[in-house]
């Protein structure tokens, strides 16, 4: 893990699955993030807590897509009050959620559900709900 910091978290976790809808009806097909990806690389994605764009509590260091869906690695940070709470949270179960957020650049609709093929992936935050259900993280490391 590069530049693993003292007091950081590691963790990781699917920020994205395959062919699941989530509770909005939204979709995402395999290589949905691939364009994304290979433009910003995982440095270039956001790790918030709750989607607050001023509540930046880490980095992400490894996203890849793989045979079930978006993976991430990543590190939450001790260098800021908001950060060290996502880090508790994380630390006593509290909060396990990952959720994407995004700009739609290529979709289809399917009855009720929104196909996503491709989108501009700007951020994957720390949630206590995630509109992916399965869309989970835990620990890695010694911290886990």
């Amino acid at each position: 893990m590069k530049g693993r910091e003292k007091g950081a978290l590691a963790i990781q976790g699917y920020a994205s699955l395959w062919g699941v809808a989530d509770l909005n009806g939204d979709v995402t097909a395999r290589g949905v993030f691939a364009d994304s990806l290979a433009r910003t690389g995982a440095g270039g994605v956001r790790m918030l807590h709750q989607h607050e764009s001023r509540a930046v509590v880490g980095v992400w260091d490894r996203m890849v897509e793989d045979e079930r869906g978006l993976w991430v690695e990543g590190r939450i940070e001790d260098w800021s009050a908001e950060a060290r709470y996502a880090a508790a949270l994380t630390r006593a179960g509290a909060l396990d959620g990952l959720s994407i957020g995004f700009r739609a650049t290529k979709a289809r609709r399917d009855g009720r559900l929104r196909v996503l093929s491709a989108v501009e992936l700007w951020e994957v935050s720390l949630v206590t709900f995630p509109m992916l259900p399965g869309a989970r993280f835990g620990m890695r490391g010694p911290d886990a």
